[in-house]
């Protein structure tokens, strides 16, 4: 049973990328529009335990506030960058969020196997070669592939500020707080560019309510589960499976056919990424995408 929910799970997670990219809406409109829907998701869970709110004092606010901007950012960056290059690449480059763990850590003073740092470099000969290709194409591709770079290090700063707030919150109540503030934080970008949030068709306001719910309840919500009875080691090699499940989705319903040099780089992130998960020490995972 656990291993048909691990692979709903990929699934739900995988079909998020080709979804936004095929919504045709602008990418701020899909940020808010999954936030704020996934904010009214979770609120029922948050009601119960909204006295761990109420006693977070300010510095937990402060790193809540700072958490939801990221994950603002994260989205922003990475939505956008679904509409300037093809899945395969933008997917593989978002998920270097967890080279950027490792990389913040060690400039905090933090040691890191030898193995971590031979999986760091062999992502980030994946991330030149898919750069490399895509700058050969049009710089729309690269500046693409350096936005959902920036994604992933967005994603990593979330990542580490939510492990903090994690110690003395529980998973609905920094969850919902999270994705307020995040949705709060896209609605106020989305208005200063002036950017269009509800004139779409039938059929695009059905793509933004399925990103929510694959990548939300039948996703994130399923592994979070799991974490119950599996490692989060192997939690986020799990996680690691949407960079194949999103370029074989893409390709399928969106026709998403990137060079070869492309799908290079994507197992070459992959490599590396694997020994990086497998070899440090597991961190807390935060599921709250």
């Amino acid at each position: 049973m656990n291993a048909l929910l691990a692979i709903v799970a990929i699934v739900g997670v995988s079909a998020s990328g080709p979804l936004m990219a095929g919504a045709a809406a602008p990418a701020l409109a899909i940020a808010f529009w999954r936030n704020a829907l996934g904010t009214l998701a979770v609120a029922p869970f948050a009601v119960p335990v909204r006295h761990e709110l109420a006693g977070l004092g300010r510095d937990g606010w402060r790193t809540v506030g700072f958490a939801g901007v990221m994950l603002a950012a994260h989205f922003a960056t990475w939505c956008t960058s679904l509409k300037m290059t093809s899945v395969a690449a933008a997917t593989a480059m978002v998920s270097m969020q967890v080279v950027f763990v490792v990389i913040i850590d060690r400039l905090r003073g933090d040691s890191a196997a030898p193995a971590v740092m031979v999986g760091i470099g062999v992502a980030v000969v994946g991330v030149l070669v898919i750069t490399g290709v895509d700058f050969s194409l049009s710089a729309r591709a690269l500046a693409g592939d350096l936005l959902a770079l920036l994604g992933g290090l967005t994603a990593a700063l979330y990542l580490m500020a939510g492990s903090r707030v994690r110690e003395s919150i529980s998973t609905s109540a920094y969850t919902f707080a999270c994705y307020g503030i995040c949705a709060v934080t896209l609605a106020v970008g989305a208005l200063v560019a002036q950017v269009e949030m509800v004139d779409f068709t039938g059929r695009t306001w059905l793509a933004i309510v399925a990103v929510t719910i694959c990548a939300q309840l039948l996703g994130h919500s399923v592994l979070n589960h799991l974490l119950a009875v599996m490692s989060p080691g192997l939690i986020s090699l799990l996680l690691l499976l949407e960079v194949p499940g999103a370029a074989i989705l893409a390709g399928i319903f969106l026709d998403q056919t990137p060079p070869a040099g492309v799908y290079v780089g994507l197992v070459l992130i992959l490599a590396g990424l694997v020994v990086v998960v497998a070899r440090r020490t597991p961190p807390e995972v935060v599921l709250a995408e």
